[in-house]
């Protein structure tokens, strides 16, 4: 399947299925363990028996693979980059190859058309993805059409740190458009990075992600992560809260640049409104 275009703002986007490429080389047992965890932790659950689960922009495959481990009954992966799409299929070939259970396709949360064709998942994941689409509300949006009636939807969205994010957006967009300024600032940015989110993991006895993914390749996807847009945590409660949904799990970031994780509940006789253009 390919990508409406259309559906796509017109800005060029980081690659990031090119660095998920090289994250897989990292993968093992420990992370996808830590993977699962993360996923039983913010769902409150032990398992995913009996459960459908949509992986909106899968990037590596990590949590399709968690879980399906976790026992979910069908899993759906998509994403829009085919970098992402190509590292999901390995991942599938690796640990459950002819899986008739396991679907991944390309495709965009912005295109609603091919959001209607997937019909309505117990939970809907996406973690770090529907702000870099370059239409984050239309996203946040759009991910209510495939969640069932007392599903979960389960998202992280950036910090809105105001004039820090501003910066960090051009920042962002510099590296992106600009690849001969990317070695200039990984060199600048790269030792800030690491202290502020290194050092608090330290000082938690945690330095080892605990969603399984690793810090290098985290930060590389921190500087080139555009489009970039971020939120308060109160105007994502407010905008779901608006459109039916139940505030379950709020975990705030655990440093300021990082992402605010939301589970929220939809009400069974909910129905997203048409507009997404905000709170």
């Amino acid at each position: 399947m390919s990508v409406r275009r259309d559906t796509i703002p017109a800005v060029r986007h980081y690659e990031f299925g090119r660095n998920w490429q090289r994250f897989l080389a990292t993968l093992n047992g420990a992370r996808i363990s830590a993977a699962e965890r993360s996923l039983k932790q913010m769902l409150e659950v032990d398992n995913l028996a009996d459960k459908t689960f949509l992986d909106v922009g899968s990037g590596s495959g990590l949590f399709s693979l968690a879980a399906r481990r976790l026992g979910a009954r069908h899993v759906h992966s998509f994403d829009y980059d085919p970098d992402s799409v190509g590292c999901t299929c390995e991942l599938k070939r690796r640990y459950f190859p002819d899986d008739d259970q396991w679907t991944i396709e390309q495709g965009s949360v912005l295109d609603t058309g091919y959001l209607d064709r997937l019909g309505t998942f117990d939970i809907v994941y996406a973690w770090g993805v529907l702000h870099h689409t370059g239409a984050m509300w239309q996203a946040l949006e759009n991910v209510l059409i495939p969640l069932a009636e007392g599903g979960a939807l389960f998202i992280a969205i950036y910090n809105d740190q105001g004039w820090i994010s501003a910066y960090w957006r051009q920042i962002k967009r510099l590296y992106t458009t600009h690849p001969a300024s990317r070695f200039l600032i990984v060199c600048t940015h790269a030792p800030v990075l690491l202290c502020s989110r290194a050092l608090p993991r330290l000082m938690n006895g945690r330095l080892k992600s605990d969603r399984g993914m690793a810090l290098w390749y985290d930060l590389k996807d921190w500087l080139g992560g555009y489009p970039f847009e971020v939120a308060t945590r109160a105007s994502i409660v407010g905008f779901y809260e608006s459109r039916g949904c139940t505030l379950l799990k709020l975990r705030p970031c655990g440093d300021p640049s990082g992402n605010n994780e939301f589970v929220f509940r939809r009400a069974a006789t909910s129905r997203p409104r048409q507009a997404g253009t905000g709170p």
